[in-house]
């Protein structure tokens, strides 16, 4: 059996208990093993990080990528804003994310000649959490002083939009210019659907919490699409974009760097991009049919990485997320007020959580999320204390402890978890790079079902998702499309 793969290590945070009190990872259970995707999966692309270069070659990326754009706009002396968003600094550590930010400072500077570049970092609902990833990867030195986390509950600014007036931050648009810096995995595609992934931070990172949670809970998934849209396209934001520049993601690391004036072109190379890459693991995960989780990565519950895709994407995956005929996914903001006191949806159209998972084992993941309704779908074992404790303190989730139960160690967890519900597939959100942490009868049934799987994407799912999204499959593409020899 292959060894397991090296997790991605505990982070000091106040959103987490102290690394110290993390004594074991699911990667270190008796028998565990791994799997490498590309092993699963051959045609996926080269990787040019993780790899024997380092940040180095995402550098490199960058400025290749960025020589293709247009800065003639900005002249020496104007205000730049780089906007960012707190999900790059938890992509396979982070430290890519900041060496992309990094660069695009640079190359600004030495192009136009300004050195008013600041950076504006974005966040959910942890209001503090770029501030601690900026000091972590020393961004406010880099920055010259001018690097600061946003959060949505700080001063708003109106904008008009054709949908009515909507609020950004202040803070991210007090610059003449705003530079859009972003990622490409897939991350809430049971939120966005893939549908302007690129566009999305419009209406989340940069925006006030009104507008966030029409997002969220006003309109849904699919259909809350419009509001990022509706900034962007916006005059007040438009005058100020440059252009947008993407670390661009697979699931077993960073494929490329891409840079665009046009924030729809690049938008329509993610999307296709995102339904490659990632829609085959995702199909495949949804093959399971009786599985023990593991989450243990410093992020909340529905965030926690195994496979380059989020642990809620893994709730989800008893549909296909990314075919637009399923309405609603099992879990959203939106789905979650449609589940009536019993926890059972009140109405047919939203699915179950996927009934794969039988135990979850909350071994390391954060508070500064609400996550009680991932306690109430899924029989939860909390491992020690201390991070019970925290789930008790945290404000947005005080009833979280009510749906679950504390496990002195990781090994009785197991133990337990195991014995309640007869399941030998583990599977560890652990952010293993380049692959996941399973126990061996999870490896064996991931290896044998990966190539049909490969087949069902290939030749009937990928046109279906493309084609839905107004993006024919070029007889190119159909090329690469056909089943490796």
């Amino acid at each position: 059996m292959r060894q397991p793969l090296k997790p991605i290590p505990p982070r000091k945070s106040q959103y987490g208990i102290d690394p110290e009190l993390v004594t074991m990872r699911g990667s270190e259970l008796p028998g565990m093993t791994s799997v490498l995707l590309t092993e699963l999966f051959p045609d996926l692309p080269p990787v040019i990080y993780p790899g024997p270069r380092g940040t180095a070659a995402v550098r490199e990326a960058a400025t290749q990528a960025l020589a293709g754009v247009d800065m003639s706009m900005i002249r020496p002396g104007d205000s730049v804003n780089i906007l960012a968003s707190h999900h790059g600094f938890t992509l396979l550590g982070g430290e890519a994310y900041a060496e992309m930010l990094r660069t695009i400072r640079d190359v600004v500077y030495e192009r136009t000649g300004t050195d008013n570049i600041r950076l504006r970092a974005g966040v959910g609902l942890r209001f503090r959490e770029t501030e601690e990833y900026i000091k972590r990867f020393a961004l406010d030195e880099h920055f010259h002083g001018k690097a600061e986390g946003i959060a949505p509950i700080d001063r708003g600014i109106p904008i008009e939009t054709e949908i009515g007036t909507l609020y950004g931050l202040a803070q991210a648009y007090d610059a003449k210019w705003i530079i859009h810096a972003h990622n490409s995995d897939v991350r809430e595609v049971h939120f966005h659907r893939q549908v302007d992934r690129a566009v999305k931070p419009f209406g989340m990172s940069y925006a006030r919490i009104e507008t966030r949670s029409t997002y969220h809970q006003n309109l849904g998934p699919r259909a809350a699409n419009f509001v990022a849209r509706a900034i962007f396209d916006s005059p007040f934001v438009r005058d100020k974009f440059a252009f947008a520049c993407f670390l661009v993601m697979a699931p077993h690391g960073v494929v490329r760097v891409d840079a665009d004036n046009d924030l729809y072109a690049l938008n329509d190379r993610l999307t296709r991009d995102g339904c490659r890459y990632y829609g085959k693991i995702m199909t495949l995960l949804g093959q399971i049919d009786k599985c023990i989780a593991i989450l243990d990565f410093p992020a909340p519950v529905p965030y926690v990485f195994s496979a380059g895709v989020i642990y809620a994407n893994f709730c989800g995956a008893n549909i296909d997320l990314f075919d637009l005929d399923n309405p609603l996914p099992p879990y959203t903001w939106y789905t979650e007020s449609y589940y009536g006191k019993d926890g059972k949806p009140l109405i047919d159209g939203v699915p179950p959580v996927n009934p794969a998972i039988k135990m979850c084992i909350h071994n390391y993941a954060w508070a500064g999320y609400p996550v009680v309704f991932f306690a109430e779908q899924v029989p939860t074992l909390v491992v020690g204390e201390a991070q019970a404790q925290l789930m008790r303190d945290d404000p947005q989730n005080v009833y979280y402890m009510d749906h679950a139960m504390v496990a002195p160690s990781l090994t009785k967890a197991m133990h337990f978890a195991q014995r309640a519900t007869g399941a030998d597939h583990i599977l560890v959100f652990d952010g293993a790079a380049g692959g996941m942490n399973v126990s061996p009868s999870l490896a064996e049934f991931l290896t044998q079902n990966a190539p049909r799987v490969s087949k069902q994407v290939e030749e009937r799912l990928l046109p279906r998702w493309l084609r839905q999204r107004g993006l024919e499959v070029p007889e190119a593409v159909q090329a690469q499309l056909q089943p490796a020899v």
